[in-house]
């Protein structure tokens, strides 16, 4: 999971949101050192934290570039995302809300997610560019391209052999050949001190607290702790992390790390912290305690000093791991009953509309809403439970608050 520490700084440093590609960077790995300790030494599991692959997109597009939110006052959507969430977390509302939210919903929102990251991918690798009349088409075919398609083939053939190093080999085989063609330049140093003074403690707190924020606070906290349940639950499960009842071991205190994550997030100057899924990589290996997380964490130290060499990666180095990410979220999909039309239609309008409105919170709310809505017009309302009630509530009213 190492090539968060490229991947995470260039989308929060994507031009336009003001954010410091070096700042970003120590704010990558102090969360997900400090994180990944914590994991260990308090829920002890063998569990990796780092700023999610999802939610840094949902965070440099849809808040800070689409919405035109100050980078500032977006770590302080973070930050109180992660206090709601660690009052979920904390608390019984967290299985609650957990049991309410339909699977199909669930799947739906990762699977909207991985078509984002996609999106995003085929953007930076230039095959899609903007168009006045058409929103989008397909651009020109240069070495992006081309470089695209190795990055993808060397991912491809190293994930056949469960090869952990898969991603990161294709992002370094990429960047060689860009700096000994002269698309890019290599660095001039090799290392720097970390830098504590872009991003650092530099979240507006207070300007966060505003009624139309709301909605992305509570997109974060919702698709934060989807990713952590599932992560949490399928990783567990695949693993034999689990107790007699087939419950994930210390799951609460896993959640409650998790939720930390993404409040130490908002403080340090990146986006949300989450569990991560390439966890199952050290499992595998043996991991099966929080030892494995305490020595993961000091792995993540030396990438501090590390800021010029990852800030000389171009952008479209990491096209090919943005795209298969997306494509390991979008197999959820597959989960979805799209046979019965009050299961597919909530399922399919939450995953189509987040990547076309670069919104997780439009395709959450919508599905909520939808779902409730579709059950009671098919005669089904019994089954729509108290909780999910008041969840399609809320997602209404947010809707009408956020337009």
């Amino acid at each position: 999971m190492s090539y968060i520490v490229v991947v995470n700084p260039g989308i929060l440093a994507t031009p336009g949101t003001g954010m410091s590609f070096s700042g970003a960077l120590t704010a990558t790995v102090l969360v997900a050192s400090s994180m990944t300790l914590l994991m260990g030494i308090y829920a002890r599991l063998p569990f990796a934290v780092a700023p999610g692959m999802d939610l840094d997109a949902f965070f440099t597009f849809a808040i800070v570039l689409q919405s035109r939110v100050p980078w500032q006052t977006a770590l302080g959507i973070v930050f109180w995302a992660g206090v709601l969430f660690l009052v979920v977390s904390a608390t019984p509302l967290r299985e609650h809300i957990a049991l309410a939210i339909p699977p199909s919903l669930r799947a739906a929102a990762a699977a909207g997610i991985g078509l984002l990251l996609t999106f995003i991918g085929l953007r930076n690798a230039g095959l899609v560019v903007g168009d006045p009349t058409t929103l989008v088409r397909m651009g020109v075919l240069d070495h992006r391209a081309a470089f695209l398609l190795l990055a993808i083939v060397i991912a491809a053939v190293l994930m056949r052999r469960n090869n952990p190093l898969a991603f990161l080999a294709a992002i370094s085989a990429v960047t060689a050949l860009e700096w000994l063609l002269g698309y890019a330049r290599p660095p001039q140093t090799l290392t720097s001190t970390p830098d504590f003074s872009s991003a650092f403690l530099a979240l507006d707190i207070r300007g966060a607290l505003r009624l139309a924020l709301v909605p992305p606070m509570l997109a974060i906290m919702f698709t934060d702790l989807f990713d952590s349940l599932s992560t949490f639950i399928g990783v567990a499960s695949a693993a034999g992390l689990t107790d007699a009842d087939g419950r994930p071991i210390n799951l609460r205190r896993g959640l409650i790390v998790d939720a930390l994550a993404t409040f130490t997030a908002g403080l340090a100057g990146s986006s949300p912290g989450t569990a991560y899924v390439e966890s199952i990589a050290g499992i595998r290996m043996g991991g099966r305690s929080g030892r494995a997380s305490i020595v993961t964490a000091f792995c993540f130290l030396p990438c501090f000093f590390l800021a010029p060499l990852a800030a000389a990666v171009p952008g479209d180095a990491t096209a090919a791991v943005l795209i298969l990410v997306g494509l390991s979220m979008f197999q959820s999909v597959a989960t979805v009953d799209f046979a019965v039309l009050e299961e597919a239609l909530p399922a399919f309008v939450t995953a189509v509309l987040i990547p076309l409105t670069l919104s997780i919170t439009q395709g959450i709310l919508w599905g909520f809403l939808l779902h409730a809505l579709l059950r009671v017009a098919a005669g089904r309302w019994r089954e729509v439970s108290v909780t999910l009630w008041l969840l399609a509530i809320v997602s209404a009213g947010l809707l009408i608050l956020g337009h």
